[in-house]
């Protein structure tokens, strides 16, 4: 099983912890990786992209000239796609991108995602993260004593306000609990900052 250094927001080390080989230690599947990050960007897609095809544009009702001797090719309308001020051929029309997978395609994504991290020595597993008030300076601080890259995640046992609203100000930091956490995120940042109580519930979730 991995074993990974339990830190203090200091950045100290004060324990350790073994993590569950079916969740952290197994074998990383890119093709479902890359599955679950397509079907997560499709659904975050608003689909509201709109543009006029031929029927649509105002105009364009009179013929603009007659069918036969001006030696010009034949047209019916202005409002044909090949004028300026014509419609759109084959225009994009409001839809919905979202489509679903199976749930154990989800599942083996989220374990091959945070093997990943293991993998890549890229997992910090804080004791506890709490704060007082909502403090960016703080926060930099923390993620300064843990070494931590400059885009990391951090995944909170449950919610806090105090952090969230203290990450939310520093660029490429981003906050999520293990409820909200997603695929996409934990591929989209360097650094996977996680406390242990996140770490249990993740287990727990997932074993």
């Amino acid at each position: 099983m991995p074993k990974v250094d339990i830190l203090n927001v200091s950045g100290e080390r004060v324990g350790e912890i073994e993590l569950n080989e079916n969740i952290f230690g197994a074998e990383v599947n890119v093709s479902v990786l890359h599955e679950v990050v397509k079907n997560y960007l499709a659904n975050q897609r608003q689909g509201t992209q709109s543009a006029k095809t031929r029927s649509e544009v105002r105009g364009g009702g009179r013929k603009p000239f007659k069918q036969k001797g001006t030696g010009k090719a034949r047209q019916g309308t202005i409002r044909a796609p090949h004028y300026v001020g014509g419609g759109v051929a084959f225009a994009p029309k409001p839809r919905s991108y979202r489509y679903s997978l199976p749930k154990k395609v989800k599942r083996v994504g989220m374990v091959s995602a945070l093997s990943s991290k293991v993998v890549s020595n890229s997992v910090i597993v804080l004791d506890e993260l709490s704060l007082e008030a909502p403090r960016t300076k703080d926060m930099i601080s923390i993620l300064r004593n843990l070494k931590a890259e400059k885009k990391a995640l951090v995944v909170l046992g449950a919610k806090n306000d105090n952090v969230v609203k203290s990450v939310n100000n520093i660029p490429g930091v981003q906050a999520t609990f293990v409820g909200e956490m997603n695929v996409y995120d934990i591929l989209n940042h360097g650094s996977f900052v996680i406390t242990k109580e996140a770490v249990e519930k993740i287990e727990e979730v997932y074993a």
